[in-house]
């Protein structure tokens, strides 16, 4: 990919999901006031379910979909990407019938022994349904990311989201539910039509797209071989994101479990989950949207680059990456340090969040930063780095949950205690790697005194 179309796909992506994150956003303060504090606490207990079965049915999907794509597409190897697509969208099909198949027969246990609340039941269901479209889904972006056509993901999120708040406001306005049970089997249940409604979108785009490719005499590779150069690209990230969400299913569920030994009640342990993850977490990681659209093009871009052993682009846009998540992140912590009060009365209506926005601000700079390595090894082909670095990180978080969760004077801060240490460990090992390729000292000092910084500042906060 050449500098301007990587610039200009870059520009393209952060403006879309600049709308897409204003509707997500928008979406979240409407159930948010409608459901309240306890509600969004419950509401935020049944994803990491969600995020656990999609490591599983799909996990690295996209990411490996996009690199063989990108790879083909650079040959001009039409026929293997219409063959590639199309054999790994019948093996993501009959994998998650059956995987979701057998969770819905368990998913009245799952509620009641693992996510510990009945009330979640109808809610799992309706999420359970909705992972096999976004399973399916997550090839066709795959697919659109990898021939850096990023304009259809694009138009596709932002119907969806539009769907989903048109949806929220009717149904909650008409139908007034007053039980939260009711809230939030509603508000999965809207997920999971949205869901759908993308994948009916993302396979009629793809329909019309392929069309442009004519067959280009090549001989085409044969389809276990195509699915063995994806699987074998996205195995590593899988088994990756399966530990890493795993470990974030077992994070989330001890958290209310974790604050009853602190001192809390049930139900007050739900609306602090629902204020600093549900609503204070929203406003400060609002901007990470700039960061994931940068990630998703570098990973194909990197691929391309190093494929035609362009290795000066791979140092260029290595370091452009690095100083925009570091500013980026600067800039939210300093915006939410004067200003963290102020936001959560704007947004939400509430003067009981501006401390749990200004602490969470304090790891943007860290963990944005620490999200772009990860889209940088991925790009350079260094998954096997990503699990092990990812796995030390991810027990780290369940150990630091554990613990400082349960001390009554740190409580729900030690969720974000923990966002923080596992952030510097995780920019620690990636950029030990990524240093090996290309000299960044000065970038290296500005994180980790970054970092220091925050340290001083939780320490000064609890312990002097």
């Amino acid at each position: 990919m050449t500098e301007n179309k990587f610039v200009k796909n870059s520009v393209l992506l952060i403006f879309s999901n600049l709308m897409i994150n204003i509707l997500s956003f928008i979406f979240t303060v409407i159930l948010s006031r409608q459901m309240g504090p306890e509600g969004m606490g419950l509401y935020g207990l049944v994803f990491p379910v969600s995020s656990l079965l999609m490591s599983i049915i799909s996990g690295g999907l996209m990411t490996a979909v996009s690199k063989v794509i990108a790879e083909y597409h650079t040959r001009l190897d039409y026929n293997n990407i219409k063959k590639c697509i199309k054999s790994t969208l019948i093996f993501n099909l009959l994998t998650s019938l059956v995987i979701i198949s057998i969770a819905l027969i368990l998913s009245f246990r799952i509620s009641v022994v693992v996510i510990n609340d009945a009330r979640t039941v109808y809610a799992l269901r309706f999420l359970l349904i909705s992972i096999i479209f976004m399973a399916i889904t997550n090839t066709y972006k795959g697919y659109f990311y990898g021939t850096a056509n990023v304009v259809i993901p694009a138009l596709v999120d932002v119907a969806e989201k539009v769907m989903r708040i048109v949806l929220i406001l009717i149904l909650f306005k008409v139908l007034r539910f007053d039980d939260i049970t009711d809230s939030i089997t509603i508000a999965f249940l809207i997920l999971c039509v949205g869901e759908l409604l993308s994948l009916v979108f993302f396979y009629a785009f793809y329909k019309i797209d392929i069309k442009k490719y004519d067959d280009c005499g090549k001989k085409s590779t044969d389809s276990l071989q195509l699915l063995y150069n994806v699987f074998s690209l996205s195995i590593p990230l899988m088994i990756t994101e399966l530990i890493s969400s795993s470990l974030y299913t077992i994070s989330t569920l001890i958290v209310p479990r974790r604050l009853l030994i602190a001192g809390f009640s049930y139900n007050n342990s739900l609306a602090l989950i629902g204020k600093f993850g549900g609503m204070a977490m929203n406003i400060v990681f609002f901007p990470s949207f700039i960061i994931y659209s940068i990630s998703t093009l570098l990973i194909p871009d990197l691929s391309s680059s190093i494929s035609k052993k362009d290795y000066d682009t791979v140092e260029k846009r290595v370091i452009s990456v690095i100083n925009i998540s570091m500013f980026l992140g600067l800039t939210v912590l300093i915006t939410c340090l004067f200003y963290g009060d102020e936001l959560g009365m704007l947004v939400f209506k509430r003067n009981d969040l501006g401390d749990y926005i200004k602490f969470i601000a304090l790891c943007s700079p860290i963990l944005f930063t620490a999200n772009t390595t990860r889209g940088i090894l991925n790009g350079i082909g260094k998954q096997g780095l990503i699990l092990r670095n990812s796995s030390i990180a991810s027990i780290m978080q369940v150990l630091s949950l554990y613990f400082l969760i349960s001390i009554p004077s740190i409580n729900i801060y030690g969720f974000g205690i923990t966002m923080l240490l596992t952030s510097g460990v995780t920019i620690f090992l990636n950029m030990r790697e990524v240093n090996k390729i290309i000299n960044l000292k000065l970038i290296n000092f500005l994180i980790y005194t970054t970092f220091i910084f925050q340290i001083i500042y939780v320490l000064k906060m609890f312990v002097f």
